[in-house]
């Protein structure tokens, strides 16, 4: 892609997620992105309540009198966009894939992120680390993850997730919002991994679908090419067994996913190529307040 066509193209999706963007900043956004932890402010005399564990016993025996410790919520959050650019996710049957809706879904946390002054990084990954920006503060580090996600062609068709988050435990020793954006096709599964993640950073999995994955138009016989395994099978669309079956399948993984990640307490939204991303961020938004 030109560069003035790359550019013109972050422009736009900046413009189009710029009114997105403040909508979740006036909204719940501080509280959904909690700081990692507690920083020390002041020594202050001791009080009526306060609890003898913030006691400075330092202090306190400087000049014989209790004083305690003030702590302030750290407000710096540290957000790592874990996004799937897997070969599963140029499908679309509607106006955009779901790697655009993916991309959408970035931009509107990456300028969120630019705007509240926090920082935001980014792993893209197939089955394989495919991009890797450290997270930074600014409006030109959200650019930087846009333009990665947009100019990017993958190199390797696959899925793993338990990759992507092994490498995230291996980079990331601050404790992190982790936003993994992904389709959910991973044969290889991630739970396990995904469970060692969250013992350390604060993990948010972002679930993209499309219509297409639950029911097709009737057109008889249809050839798919699955384009991680390149395997080749036949549907028939004008079937309602198989318009049956390919829903209930697609719904039945839904499900899984959603139930293995609320065992874990990971907090889970999903989002079809036909809507737009600010509700179900808002809803995500609401939920973690």
């Amino acid at each position: 892609m030109e560069s003035k066509d790359l550019f013109r193209k972050i422009h736009r999706l900046e413009i189009k997620t710029k009114g997105l963007t403040r909508q979740l900043l006036s909204g719940n956004y501080n509280s959904a992105f909690k700081g990692s932890g507690m920083t020390f402010s002041e020594v202050r005399e001791y009080a009526t309540g306060d609890e003898v564990r913030t006691i400075d016993w330092n202090v306190t025996a400087r000049y014989s009198s209790p004083y305690v410790k003030v702590f302030d919520e750290e407000r710096e959050v540290n957000i790592l966009l874990l996004v799937d650019v897997s070969a599963s996710t140029q499908f679309g049957t509607t106006i955009k894939s779901k790697k655009e809706l993916a991309i959408e879904m970035a931009a509107v946390i990456a300028f969120s992120a630019s705007l509240n002054n926090d920082k935001i990084g980014l792993i893209a990954f197939s089955d394989k680390i495919e991009r890797y920006v450290p997270t930074r503060k600014g409006r030109k580090q959200a650019h930087i993850v846009v333009r990665e996600l947009i100019e990017h062609e993958t190199s390797s068709s696959g899925t793993s997730i338990d990759e992507a988050l092994k490498f995230l435990r291996m980079t990331q020793k601050k404790r992190s919002v982790v936003v993994l954006i992904t389709d959910g096709i991973d044969e290889k599964g991630f739970m396990d991994s995904l469970r060692l993640t969250k013992k350390q950073h604060d993990v948010v999995v972002i679930h993209i679908t499309d219509p297409g994955e639950f029911t097709l138009p009737s057109l008889g016989f249809l050839q798919f090419i699955n384009p991680e395994t390149k395997e080749v099978s036949w549907f028939n669309s004008s079937s309602t067994d198989q318009q049956t079956w390919l829903r209930d399948i697609t719904s039945l993984h839904q499900n899984n996913l959603k139930l293995a990640l609320k065992k874990y307490g990971v907090d889970y939204i999903s989002c079809s190529t036909e809507e737009e991303v600010i509700k179900p961020l808002i809803h995500l938004f609401q939920r973690r307040s």
